[in-house]
């Protein structure tokens, strides 16, 4: 079994595609498929290589433009009538990976 990464697509530190656009077609399949009242993402959120800069601050654009990204295509859902009731970051806080320790920085704050 192998896979093959598309061309051009952007990758993760876990090296995870980034596809804001997947977001939506589950959304609404799952909503088209299931008929389902409600439905909430629980956990939805990227690792980055975050380093603190010399002034002190972390330039966090990737992480931005990730959930920017996923937030609109929620939103395009949502205007498609899917009933899209909560939507949870992954994550507040760095956590532990399973095989990667706190190697991995998926936390909003540093």
């Amino acid at each position: 079994l192998s896979s093959v990464k598309p061309s051009g697509a952007e990758y993760t530190e876990m090296d995870w595609e980034i596809y804001p656009p997947g977001i939506y077609e589950i959304l609404k399949r799952v909503h088209n498929d299931y008929d389902a009242p409600v439905i909430y993402i629980t956990e939805n959120g990227v690792a980055f290589p975050d380093k603190i800069d010399k002034n002190g601050r972390v330039n966090d654009e990737s992480r931005i433009e990730y959930l920017k990204g996923h937030f609109l295509q929620a939103h395009r859902a949502i205007e498609d009538g899917v009933k899209l009731s909560g939507y949870f970051v992954w994550s507040l806080l760095d956590n532990f990976e399973w095989a990667y320790g706190y190697s991995k920085r998926f936390g909003l704050i540093f």
